[in-house]
């Protein structure tokens, strides 16, 4: 979260705004003089980081992306600053553009037509909250290129270098990624802002890998050969069998690897009431040893209720076989005969009677405290392929398309400022709710704004009620309506209560000077890459 005391509102002093047009934009325009090494960071230090990074958005229907919140200041508690009007902002060259790409042709609209370009980024911030700022696909050569605002991606809150988890998800709505969610590869921003907080410029632009969507592929089954040579996402389901099964599979040399085994038996063993993880267990008694217990001699065993089990005619033979049973050798043979009626045919020692034809036995039951025993289990591995979890979508301009870029432009100029707002205003009204995308459409004034505090001398304002959330959204000037494209040509950054009523009224973005065109350009050199192959796997 920025500090409060990097955010502020203005109150007071005229923001005003003059009638001009775009003017010099051309698509080989260079900014006049070299702009500074612009500072540049890694955001994912490996495909197998990004792979992580897109998981943990994606995983469980994008549960992550829900519950992310607009990383903003406390709207209730705000710092207010009244900025001091200066002369009008100063171009550093000629100016100049990058023509945007891929405009998608839609039906002519009274009310605006939404940009594909337009998504959230989301990261993680220095306490690991799950945050949003708002952004754009922007035109590059290589088709994998994000603008948004410096501070939704370089941690001027902790002691990192750039946010955690960086991704952008355009047309984001819901937890749902409709063109795939792009990992953040390669983030630059301007030297004064990644060093000193510098407010006049805060802008930073994003190279990102390809696409990833993930798939409901809910798994293939495979030999193990198949599961060996199978590069992308896959994993082993043990299936529990019988020992049998077991043996018979341990024996056959093609089967061997497929089973396995885990813990052993052990027998219960008898302990106290108090002894840790001890259980009432209920085992079956003689007839002494459950008199015994009844009278309270029975060795801190408790009595249960007898019962009387119905039984078959040879059932009930065998069990009173083995109580007539008068040597050792007569009842180890009848115990055996009896096995297959009473698996534990040597605890029958109830009274077995006959009454209307109706074979019977009682049984007596005692409890007693035991820790528990352990049984083995015996498992078949069961090999599952995925392939189609994860997919490569492709890059990001090819997908969305990507606005323009222009630079050194004359200030005063009609803008179309888009995002996704979120925050409350001061006053507590939340009017927006951060799900959808809103707009704001005006000339912006044509005199910079300047302020000690926050090192801002050359701030753009724009008459508009967007709050927190918004932050990073483009600001487009020559926005064509029907195509969804134009020229970015400032990025939301501040927000401000100008008449004072605790409602924001006006948002303020960077001068996009040749310094910006200079970083831009940089940026721009960023070759897409990939995360994952044809088939999910993770590629080095």
């Amino acid at each position: 979260m920025i500090p409060r005391a990097k955010r502020f509102l203005v109150r007071g002093g005229a923001l005003t705004a003059a009638g001009l047009t775009v003017a010099g934009l051309t698509a080989t325009a260079a900014p006049a003089q070299a702009a500074p090494a612009p500072a540049h960071d890694s955001l994912s230090a490996s495909t197998s980081v990004a792979f992580s990074t897109a998981r943990f958005w994606l995983a469980s229907n994008g549960a992550a992306l829900k519950k992310a919140t607009q990383y903003t200041w406390d709207a209730k508690a705000v710092t207010r600053t009244k900025l001091a009007a200066s002369g009008g902002v100063e171009a550093d060259g000629k100016p100049g553009a990058v023509a945007p790409t891929g405009g998608q042709k839609a039906a002519k609209a009274k009310n605006v037509n939404l940009p594909k370009t337009v998504g959230k980024v989301f990261f993680l911030d220095s306490k690991g909250e799950h945050r949003w700022c708002s952004a754009t696909s922007i035109q590059s050569a290589y088709r994998n290129l994000v603008a948004t605002a410096g501070h939704c991606v370089y941690d001027i809150d902790g002691n990192r270098d750039v946010m955690d988890k960086w991704v952008f998800v355009p047309g984001y709505y819901q937890g749902k990624a409709p063109w795939g969610l792009y990992v953040g590869q390669t983030a630059f921003t301007h030297y004064n802002f990644a060093v000193y907080e510098d407010f006049d410029h805060d802008y930073a632009f994003v190279a990102v890998y390809n696409g990833i969507q993930l798939g409901d592929d809910k798994g293939k089954v495979v030999t193990k050969t198949e599961y060996d040579k199978f590069p992308g996402v896959k994993k082993v389901v043990p299936a529990e069998v019988t020992k049998a099964e077991y043996d018979k599979g341990r024996l056959n040399p093609a089967t061997f690897d497929d089973y396995f085994t885990e813990g052993r038996n052990t027998d219960a063993q008898p302990v106290g009431p108090d002894y840790p993880g001890a259980v009432l267990e209920r085992g079956e008694v003689g007839a002494e040893t459950y008199r015994k217990a009844r009278t309270g001699k029975g060795n801190g065993h408790k009595f249960g209720e007898p019962e009387v089990a119905h039984v078959t005619k040879p059932a009930f033979d065998a069990f009173k076989a083995v109580q007539a049973a008068k040597t050792a050798e007569e009842k180890k043979a009848a115990l055996k005969a009896a096995a297959a009626h009473f698996p534990e045919t040597e605890t029958y020692l109830g009274t077995p009677s006959d009454k209307g034809g109706n074979y019977t036995v009682t049984r007596y039951y005692v409890q007693k405290w035991v820790k528990p025993g352990t049984v083995r289990k015996y498992y078949k591995a069961t090999y599952v392929v995925y392939e189609s979890l994860v997919k490569d979508v492709g890059r990001l301009g090819d997908n969305v398309g990507g606005q323009g870029f222009a630079w050194n432009q004359k200030a005063g100029q009609p803008v179309h400022a888009f995002g996704y707002p979120g925050d409350p205003h001061p006053d507590g009204d939340k009017p927006f709710t951060g799900v959808t995308m809103k707009y704001c459409y005006g000339k912006t004034n044509t005199r910079a704004y300047t302020s000690n505090a926050y090192k801002i001398n050359d701030h753009l304002a724009l008459r508009c009620s967007m709050t927190g959330g918004a932050d990073g959204g483009p600001w487009i000037i020559k926005y064509a309506n029907t195509k969804r494209v134009g020229y970015v040509n400032g990025v939301t950054s501040a927000f401000f209560d100008q008449d004072g009523n605790d409602r924001v009224d006006f948002i303020s973005s960077p001068y996009i000077d040749g310094d910006a065109a200079g970083i831009y350009r940089k940026a721009t050199e960023v070759r897409n890459a990939r995360i994952v192959g044809d088939k999910g796997e993770l590629l080095k």
